[in-house]
């Protein structure tokens, strides 16, 4: 009996194997014709210039309304903060030098004096400024300062005694006690302004305070290198709790040390407003 080759076909099957080699080749000019030709293909799907420039705006505007501007303090300006909020790196460069130089800028015209920003961008970002309640209170009691003065008219806030204390209207037997506590932990004021940070002191209070008493010998302050200190000598200082110190010394770890202790402004939690009286006690 002789076998049948399993290669030889009919002549349907033969059709229908040409049209498949046929549909293949069809399909692999397609592709290389697509893939030459890209421009092609996208055209009809293009937008023109003017519906394309309206879907932007409207990415832009809704971007805009997503970053809502929260206040702050000017003086703790970051080059990111200060880029979204419109500065020029000059008019930048121009706060970062001021306050290089140990100094703040306490109101909206200030501020203006020192950046040299235009008056449309002032009024844009102005109502966002927030100044610290002490912020123009130091004049007020400077110009106390430059009156002469005896011991009998301005005493030593430092060696003012709870009894000493709540002469002052406003000021009884809890807060009188405060001031004393918070002053042993800090030990020794250093500055006027340091009387605004008691704990439930109202502000005009501590105006009243400030004409009888002021620091007029300041402690010496054996000064807490921030570059070398561990969680528990940062906790030690009044201004940082443990929370703050280990996000410092988590901050110098990623980051390497700090250039400037204005660059603590950028440690997650750490009280900016308060920069100036916790410099006082820190050093590189």
């Amino acid at each position: 009996m002789r076998k049948q080759s399993h290669f030889r076909f009919n002549k349907q099957e033969r059709s229908g194997i040409f049209f498949l080699l046929l549909i293949v080749v069809v399909l692999q000019c397609g592709y290389y014709y697509v893939k030459a030709n890209p421009s092609n293909l996208k055209s009809d799907f293009a937008l023109n210039a003017v519906e394309q420039t309206k879907i932007d705006s409207l990415k832009k505007e809704r971007f805009d309304k997503s970053q809502k501007i929260y206040p702050f303090n000017p003086n703790y300006l970051t080059d990111y903060k200060g880029y979204a909020l419109g500065l020029s790196p000059v008019e930048f460069d121009r706060l970062f030098a001021f306050r290089e130089q140990g100094k703040f800028v306490n109101s909206e015209k200030e501020f203006q004096a020192v950046t040299q920003v235009s008056d449309s961008l002032l009024n844009e970002i102005s109502p966002y400024f927030k100044f610290p309640e002490w912020a123009g209170k130091s004049r007020t009691v400077k110009k106390i300062v430059s009156k002469p003065v005896t011991e009998s008219t301005i005493k030593d806030l430092n060696t003012a005694t709870a009894e000493d204390l709540k002469q002052v209207y406003g000021i009884g037997e809890t807060l009188s006690e405060r001031i004393i506590k918070f002053r042993d932990r800090l030990g020794g004021f250093l500055v006027n302004e340091q009387l605004y940070d008691v704990y439930g002191l109202e502000p005009d209070v501590v105006e009243k305070a400030l004409l009888r008493f002021q620091v007029l010998e300041a402690p010496t302050v054996v000064k807490i290198n921030v570059n070398k200190a561990n969680t528990k000598e940062l906790s030690r200082l009044v201004y940082i709790n443990g929370s703050l110190a280990s996000n410092i010394v988590e901050y110098r770890d990623k980051n390497g040390l700090f250039a400037s202790l204005l660059e603590l402004t950028q440690v997650d939690g750490f009280p900016s407003e308060k920069l100036d009286r916790i410099a006082l006690y820190l050093s590189l």
